[in-house]
């Protein structure tokens, strides 16, 4: 209850989760609102929004319903951006806890690899792995999974390295308790806060991925994505600049949502916090 109230007392936090019950709201409401297929040709093309009450926020070049493509498309932002983040953090921290926990040959090993991770810029790998494998959906979340662990790593491995030599983890030893019972029950749940701020940065910027993706027309045509309307609106983007516009407008308030929340967790579950509950 105290990490509630130390949430709720922060109007940004307020702000975020009040965005992003919105972004999930629409997302649950898509196949409701529009029960039809979202990519269906429904129109003229190009109509602008309000000049048609059918299509309240207009059409697209090749005469699709944008309204249902942007209730369609949050789920499949959300639900690359929860995978992705979900395939990250799972790397990511096994390869840190490890990393910072036993030390010694390990850590470098690991940290090694981590490195090799991070010589290539991650988009670039991103491509890379995006056209050895194919862009379906499914292909294109976890190749965008893989790319975003090694920060998450090195930010895991920081936060064991400082909390393994504490009392009570060496109280723990003196308890004969094991290391996997140490580093999951002990350590873990006291390294979180910081990764949980960052898993907020990892889900905005792999909803950001996406859309890149899509923009550049290598994620998948068949799946209604935001990423994708914005990929379809490029050609005309000086007369019709709505079509990339809205789509547009709906990335950027749910990474800013997925943002404010992540900091607001951070807030709400510091321990360093606690004496000001």
């Amino acid at each position: 209850m105290r990490a509630v109230r130390r949430y709720l007392r922060s109007p940004a936090a307020v702000i975020g989760l009040a965005l992003l019950a919105l972004v999930v709201g629409v997302a649950l409401a898509a196949p409701l609102a529009f029960p039809g297929d979202p990519l269906g040709l429904a129109g003229r093309p190009l109509q602008w929004p309000g000049a048609n009450p059918r299509f309240p926020l207009g059409t697209d070049p090749s005469g699709r319903d944008i309204a249902a493509q942007i209730f369609h498309g949050a789920r499949t932002s959300l639900l690359i951006g929860g995978v992705a983040t979900a395939v990250s953090l799972g790397i990511g921290i096994g390869v840190g806890a490890a990393a910072g926990f036993y030390g010694g040959w390990m850590d470098d090993a690991l940290m090694r690899v981590t490195e090799a991770f991070q010589t290539l810029p991650g988009f670039l790998l991103l491509l890379v792995l995006v056209a050895v494998f194919g862009s379906a959906i499914a292909t294109v979340t976890l190749a965008i999974g893989i790319v975003s662990w090694p920060a998450t790593a090195r930010l895991t491995r920081a936060e064991f390295l400082t909390l393994r030599s504490r009392e009570f983890v060496q109280s723990c030893r003196t308890l004969g308790m094991g290391n996997a019972r140490i580093m999951l029950r002990e350590i873990l749940p006291n390294a979180l806060p910081p990764v949980i701020v960052y898993a907020g940065v990892v889900m905005a910027s792999s909803i950001l991925l996406e859309s890149a993706l899509a923009f550049l027309n290598l994620s998948d045509p068949n799946i209604a994505s935001w990423g994708n309307l914005i990929g379809a609106g490029k050609g005309v983007l000086r007369v019709q600049w709505y079509v990339s516009a809205i789509p547009g407008i709906a990335i950027l308030l749910t990474v800013l949502a997925v943002s404010l929340v992540g900091q607001g967790l951070n807030d709400a579950l510091n321990p360093r916090l606690e004496g000001r509950g």
